[in-house]
């Protein structure tokens, strides 16, 4: 039995109600806070290598399919399988700072420091860019970018241009809807208590970021790194046989993929922290004062802020 689980709560198989698990998110991330460096760090490498994998498998569905399969149905084949990163995350354990920008519920009810969290979030952060860089400098050495007549490496060219042209504004916003929807599936799997509950309650939520075509940090820092790798080191036989020029990609650069991921950042820590975080402890967690009404049943009991009057599950 876990500690801190009651033997009531280790025998329910139902999945935890909304407001045990805003309980759930507040102590995971007072948790994250007593992890050592090497181990945290260790853990983002891991996370930003599965996100990877998510990518990779996306990047190979959606080769040969334009012009061919209307956008939608593009992009609803790439939201599932774009899912292994999250689900490999939450089910073998990985850190990912996306939904670690859940964390802010600990700050608010004071279980952690605003430092704290900050360090968890830069040393995930860069764990994370670590682990999708290096997946995709190991896909590049692969060679998997040639496969289906190089319409693997084509697909990944144009995500990487697409990605590194927006303007700060839309990156931003397209960066907050999907952190908007990472958290909202982290949460859920918070709630889960099987694999396959948290396996299934990953599905949508990333299938519908992907399908919209919203803007991950994590992610990005694989579909851009290989698309840069593509330009700067794939042969010349992989130009001919994608009938274009490294020229047609110029504004594929690291500065570039620098300046990209700064406002899809910022939007992922307002969508997680702000519009998920911060409204699911002010429902579940935040102390309110009792009600008149409330009071009226308990007559002796001052109005004054206590945890009891938090809402139950």
């Amino acid at each position: 039995m876990a500690q801190g689980q009651t033997e009531h709560d280790a025998l329910r198989i139902d999945p935890l109600m909304p407001a045990e698990v805003a309980r759930k998110a507040e102590m995971i991330g007072a948790q994250k806070t007593r992890q050592d460096f090497t181990t945290l760090f260790t853990l983002s490498i891991l996370g930003g290598a599965f996100i990877s994998f998510g990518a990779v498998f996306a990047t190979t569905v959606l080769a040969g399919a334009g012009g061919v399969v209307p956008y939608g149905l593009q992009r609803l084949f790439a939201g599932p399988v774009f899912s292994l990163g999250l689900v490999l995350i939450v089910v073998s354990g990985a850190e990912l700072f996306t939904g670690n920008t859940l964390m802010v519920m600990a700050v608010a009810s004071r279980k952690v420091t605003l430092r704290e969290m900050l360090r968890v979030w830069a040393i995930s952060y860069a764990g994370n860019f670590v682990g999708a860089v290096g997946t995709a400098l190991l896909v590049f050495l692969s060679g998997q970018y040639r496969f289906g007549g190089a319409g693997v490496g084509k697909v990944a060219l144009d995500l990487a241009v697409t990605k590194v042209n927006w303007s700060f504004e839309q990156a931003f916003f397209l960066g907050v809807l999907c952190n908007l929807l990472v958290c909202l599936a982290v949460w859920m799997s918070f709630a889960a208590r099987t694999t396959t509950d948290k396996i299934l309650v990953t599905l949508l939520p990333i299938s519908a970021f992907v399908a919209a075509g919203f803007e991950h940090s994590v992610a990005n820092m694989y579909f851009i790194s290989i698309g840069l790798l593509i330009k700067q080191f794939a042969p010349v036989e992989l130009w001919d046989a994608l009938g274009m020029t490294a020229a047609g990609v110029a504004t594929l650069t690291w500065p570039a993929f620098v300046r990209s991921l700064v406002p899809v950042t910022l939007g992922n820590i307002v969508g997680g922290s702000v519009l998920v975080g911060a409204v699911y402890w002010f429902i579940y967690l935040c102390p309110r004062p009792l009600s008149r009404a409330a009071a009226s049943h308990h007559p002796s009991r001052p109005l004054r802020a206590s945890s009891d009057s938090r809402p139950g599950p």
